[in-house]
Parts: C-alpha cells; sequence; structure tokens
C-alpha cells in the first residue's frame, strides 16, 4: 500500500488498493474453466483491481472524489496492471487518464492453446499445482494461503495475465496496435539505470560481446552493435536489458496513445544523488518513488534504500509532485519550478529529470524501431519476447 498523503495535501483524493498476489491472483487451472459459466479462469488479480475502480466510480464522491475525473497509477508490475486495464474491455470507462511508470511489455499464456513458446495457461497452472504436491484443485484449497503462495514461488510459478478472450481478449500488443485500448491522456516513463538494481537478469558476460550479438541477431546486428557498442561492454549490457523491458514498452504506449489523438507526455528519469552514486545505483528501478511520494524521509523507506538527503532532492520531489497532481487533475502535467512539459507528440518530445529539468527530443534514437523489430520477428515465429533479449536471446531464426 501507498502512502498518498502528499497527494491528499494537495487536493488529490487519493485510493491505494490491495489485490490478490502469486498464484491466489494468477493462476489458471482446468478445473477452474469449468466452474466459471464464462469457461475461463485467471486474471483475479486484475479482477480485484477492476472491482476496485467500480468501488471507486459509485462511493468516491462521498469522500469529495469525482468519479468522472480518475487517474490510475502504477510502477513495475503496477504499470503491467495498467496495461491489462487499458486493454480490458471491464475496465472501460472506469477512468479518465494513467499515469505509467516503468511498464513492460512481453507475451502472455493463452487458455486453451500454446501461444508463442509457453503452454496452455491452464496446463501451466495444472502442472504447478502438481508440483506444489497437490494432487487437485480441491487439496490445493484446504492450504492456506502463505503455503500456496510460498509453494507456487518455490515451483517457479510467474504471476501474469492470462489472454483469456473476456478480461484479457488477445495479446496485449495485439491490443494496442488493433486500437483494442482505452484513448485516455497518459503520462508515461522509465529509468535510466533501471537495471542496475535488478542484475539477476544479466547473463554472463562473453568472451567476445560482438560475436554473441552476431550469432543471436544475425542480419539485425550491426544495428544492435549500433546501438550498444563493444566498447563499454558493461554498460551495453545493462542499457540492452533497460530498453528492452522497460524502454520500448513506455515508448511504444506512449506512441499508441499518440496516435489515437490523446495528450501523451514521456519522461526518462535520470536523476542520481550522492547515496545512490556511491552504490552505483544512480536512477534505479522505483527509484523515482519516493520523490514522486513525497517520501525522502529514512523511516518511509526500505533499509537498504539509498536515502536522498540533499535540499536539492527536495526540490525534484516538490516539481514531481506538481506534475503528477496536476496531470491527474486536468490531464496536463504542470511544475512552477519545471518546464512546460510538451506532449510526446511528432517531434518525439520528453522531459529528462536529472539534476535539471529539461526537454528533450526522441530520448534514444533507434532504440525503438530496432526493439520493435526484434520483437516483430520473435512474434513472427512465434517465439517469445520479454527477457530474451541482448545476450539473454536465443538466436533470431
Amino acid at each position: 500500500m501507498y502512502d498518498g498523503s502528499e497527494f491528499a495535501r494537495r487536493g488529490v483524493v487519493f485510493v491505494s488498493l490491495n489485490y490478490r498476489l502469486g498464484a491466489l491472483g494468477w493462476l489458471a487451472h482446468p478445473e477452474m474453466n469449468a466452474e466459471s459459466p464464462d469457461g475461463i479462469s485467471g486474471n483475479y488479480g486484475l479482477l480485484d483491481q477492476i472491482a476496485a475502480l467500480e468501488w471507486v466510480s459509485d462511493n468516491i464522491s462521498v469522500f469529495g472524489g469525482d468519479p468522472a475525473n480518475v487517474t490510475v497509477m502504477g510502477e513495475s508490475a503496477g504499470a503491467l496492471s495498467l496495461t491489462y486495464l487499458l486493454t480490458s474491455p471491464k475496465a472501460e470507462g472506469l477512468f479518465q487518464k494513467a499515469i505509467i511508470e516503468s511498464p513492460n511489455s512481453r507475451n502472455f499464456p493463452e487458455l486453451g492453446r500454446a501461444a508463442y513458446g509457453a503452454r496452455p495457461a491452464e496446463e501451466i497452472g495444472a502442472s504447478t499445482l502438481s508440483a506444489m504436491g497437490f494432487s487437485s484443485l480441491e487439496s490445493a484449497r484446504e492450504a492456506t494461503a502463505q503455503e500456496i503462495t510460498d509453494k507456487a514461488g518455490l515451483a517457479g510459478f510467474i504471476p501474469q495475465g492470462t489472454i483469456d478472450g473476456e478480461v484479457l481478449p488477445s495479446q496485449i500488443i495485439d491490443s494496442f496496435d488493433g486500437g483494442a485500448f482505452a484513448n485516455v491522456p497518459v503520462l508515461a516513463g522509465f529509468n535510466s539505470g533501471e537495471v542496475r538494481s535488478q542484475r539477476l537478469f544479466l547473463p554472463r558476460k562473453p568472451d567476445d560481446y560482438e560475436a554473441a550479438i552476431v550469432a543471436r541477431y544475425g542480419a539485425l546486428s550491426n544495428d544492435v552493435l549500433a546501438l550498444y557498442p563493444r566498447a563499454d561492454v558493461d554498460a551495453s549490457m545493462l542499457a540492452t536489458l533497460r530498453d528492452g523491458i522497460y524502454g520500448w514498452a513506455t515508448e511504444r504506449i506512449v506512441r499508441r496513445e499518440t496516435e489515437a489523438d490523446q495528450p501523451a507526455f514521456m519522461y526518462v528519469f535520470d536523476y542520481c544523488y550522492p547515496s545512490a552514486e556511491k552504490a552505483d545505483l544512480c536512477a534505479f528501478h522505483a527509484s523515482e518513488l519516493p520523490f514522486v511520494f513525497g517520501a525522502l524521509d529514512p523511516d518511509k523507506l526500505s533499509p537498504n534504500w539509498p536515502v536522498p538527503d540533499g535540499e536539492h532532492d527536495h526540490v525534484v520531489s516538490r516539481a514531481l509532485l506538481d506534475y503528477w497532481t496536476s496531470f491527474a487533475a486536468t490531464g496536463q502535467p504542470e511544475s512552477i519550478s519545471g518546464p512546460v512539459w510538451p506532449v510526446y507528440g511528432g517531434d518525439q518530445a520528453y522531459l529528462n529529470i536529472g539534476q535539471e529539468l529539461e526537454v528533450g527530443n526522441n530520448p534514444m534514437p533507434g532504440m525503438f524501431e530496432l526493439h520493435e523489430e526484434l520483437v516483430r520477428q520473435r512474434k513472427a515465429a512465434g517465439a517469445p519476447w520479454f527477457l530474451n533479449i541482448g545476450l539473454g536471446a536465443p538466436p533470431l531464426e
């Protein structure tokens, strides 16, 4: 649960919601398909989020809120949830704007068929329960929630959306490409050092970086090496993962909403402060959150979180609170201490949130086009896309 007190001080009626996690929130199963009048299962965590938005629509006016001016906001897994909400017919009309921090775009298992390297979602669920030691759904229901959560993690279950034809009608990428998404103003971005705190995603550094790229990307290898050169292999490996997971997904959402004639605002969080720099964690994944929530005090941070303790940190935080709250209120991010934030538009404008707040254009030239082509080729071959990028990618056929 997020502490929205700073938003509330600025006149926002802030709602932070819970939803089911892990297997309890996302596992599909043949027996649950049979129990469902729609013949589907999975996506319970998403249905919880939709139920919460329905509650907001029905009740928020009692708290002084406007049910016709709802902004959804999420980071990381929360940002992924927003892509579900943007493309789910069941969430239609429940929100009017979206703030999306560090999203990703991947393929998801589908009910009833194998797709993009993934077995049918209910088959994954059945084998997961078996690996957890349960002979049936009934026996699993006799276990505690904690036992289910712990055992599912050990069994390697990945909690994520299921393409079921109802709650999530099609692959998210297809929904966006087909225009089947909520046409709403968006504010979206990612952090320049995203994977500095996610190094477990990094494959082993190769003896010959260039040869490894050529082996994986063939005709596209020159394009990959132009963006991620061998001159600094460590930096290139970090940048490849950042862009393949977060950068491309962010820009894709912003571009699709722009094409739908919606105001879309993009940022890159590039801010570093002494304790983060000392830990080699400049602009790491989620590092914008204390600034967005005005929660810079050590007692509001995790014990191992680099503490921002300078006056300029508070200046940046106040500016982000200005931008975020004004966007939630009006659809236009504004701050008295920062520049006018233009829409992404044809010149690919974005706000760089560094030591200074500056407007730029086309933050990473060629990045979007390269990853769009990489995913297009994988998709056409029926192959998965998400973490299989950079040196972790299987060869393109």
